[in-house]
């Protein structure tokens, strides 16, 4: 039985570029040991930080060393070079883009793919989008019932607006959600331009600092609370997984906390209670099916203990696979080892799409 080619698509031009490529090595190991090594066909496929598409030749290079080249071969002409321009396209039955943040988990690529009529792994078009955009999502969110923080809405005019308006936003800000308060690009992934404020001065900062990222920001009123999360796989009848907790002594779950071993600790399984773990991964399915996702999500919760209330912070359509994140550890610990989770991963994006066995 001839190998499925599977396009590993891993760089992109966003912020998160080499955490895509340790993701991509993490999925690789898994895509060629065990079981998949007879399944499966590895295509590695690198986008480098110009948004130019590199083949097997310059890609399989970089996965297997994770160091990035002072200079690569050169690419395609310039529009030909933003599109999957090699002779090893052809070999390729199905596509996993593990691109974090802008141009990689937003829709964008699966608009692409979905244009060239080509199955991928994970979300759609839409459900992208919404777990992309924070602001929509928690729309979606609410929409479902789903209770969350309280949030408002800014947008990048506001914040490089006259003397006038901007004071009277952060006066807005400080009346309905006080401090501390973070603010937040709303279409960035992974904790950047994130900042937790506790006064004037750091909000008007932070609303400055976020804006240079994004021209839609979302202000989070701060809960004192744990942090929680639970991994959902599947397309139309999706499960959860354990829930798991993670630890850390910084200010909040910022990029370097996230990416740096030692700096948090994740307890998987959680010691929470049983209705409320339960309860949290019911949220999670509940989240999942209101953006319309498919294949893979991670969906991050607060646990306010002192009232036994569970609020559900956000979802991440593509979650990371380097050695400290969550989604693979969560599943490991449900029972699906790394291996047979990328394997359900590709047969649920032929699945979607009706190209291979469900």
């Amino acid at each position: 039985m001839a190998k499925i080619g599977v396009g590993l698509v891993f760089g992109g031009c966003s912020g998160e570029h080499e955490v895509s490529i340790a993701s991509a090595r993490a999925v690789a190991a898994a895509l060629t040991g065990g079981a998949n090594g007879d399944r499966y066909q590895l295509i590695p496929v690198y986008i480098d930080k110009q948004g130019i598409w590199h083949g097997p030749d310059q890609a399989g290079p970089i996965l297997a060393t994770a160091l990035l080249p002072s200079t690569l071969a050169a690419a395609p002409a310039q529009i030909q070079g933003r599109l999957p321009h090699f002779p090893q396209v052809a070999d390729i039955d199905i596509w996993f883009p593990l691109l974090h943040g802008p141009n990689g988990e937003d829709g964008t690529v699966q608009g692409l793919f979905t244009l060239m009529d080509q199955p991928f792994v994970g979300c759609g078009v839409l459900g992208s989008a919404l777990g992309m955009d924070k602001i929509a999502m928690k729309m979606a969110f609410a929409q479902a019932g789903l209770p969350q923080v309280k949030y408002l809405e800014v947008s990048r005019s506001q914040v490089w607006s006259d003397p006038c308006v901007f004071p009277k936003l952060c006066d807005r800000i400080e009346v309905d959600l006080g401090y501390p308060c973070f603010v937040k690009p709303a279409n960035l992934g992974s904790s950047v331009g994130i900042a937790r404020v506790q006064d004037r001065a750091g909000l008007e900062a932070a609303l400055d600092n976020a804006a240079s990222y994004d021209r839609r920001l979302i202000v989070e009123a701060g809960v004192k609370a744990r942090e929680v999360e639970c991994g959902v796989l599947g397309n139309d009848h999706p499960r959860a997984s354990v829930v798991g907790e993670i630890i850390f002594q910084s200010d909040f779950y910022d990029y370097e906390t996230k990416y740096t071993s030692g700096r948090a600790d994740l307890m998987i399984p959680a010691d929470l209670p049983p209705a409320i773990l339960t309860q949290i991964q019911s949220m999670a399915i509940t989240a999942f099916q209101a953006i319309d996702a498919a294949g893979i999500a991670r969906v991050d919760f607060f646990y306010l203990e002192s009232s036994g209330t569970v609020l559900i912070n956000e979802i991440n359509t593509m979650p990371g696979f380097t050695a400290t994140s969550m989604y693979p550890l969560l599943w490991q610990a449900s029972g699906v080892d790394c291996v047979e989770l990328v394997h359900e991963l590709i047969q649920s994006g032929l699945e979607r799409t009706a190209r291979g066995p469900a």
